[in-house]
C-alpha cells in the first residue's frame, strides 16, 4: 500500500509541475527574449572593451620602438 501512495504523490506531482510548466510557458519566452538581448549587448561592450585594450597596447608598443 506504500509504494501505491508513493507512485500516486509521483504521479500528481509531475502532473502539478507540468502544468506549472504550461502556465510559465509565455514568461519563459519573454525572459529569454530579453535574456538574448542582455547577451548582445554585453558582448557588444565586450569586443568594445577588447578593441581599445588593444588599441592601447599597440599604441604603446610602437611608441616604446620610436
Amino acid at each position: 500500500m506504500k509504494e501505491f501512495l508513493v507512485g500516486l504523490l509521483f504521479l500528481a506531482a509531475v502532473v502539478v509541475l507540468s502544468i506549472v510548466g504550461i502556465l510559465l510557458w509565455p514568461l519563459l519566452f519573454v525572459l529569454t527574449f530579453f535574456l538574448r538581448i542582455v547577451v548582445i549587448l554585453l558582448l557588444l561592450l565586450f569586443s568594445i572593451w577588447l578593441l581599445g585594450k588593444f588599441i592601447v597596447f599597440v599604441w604603446e608598443f610602437l611608441n616604446k620602438k620610436a
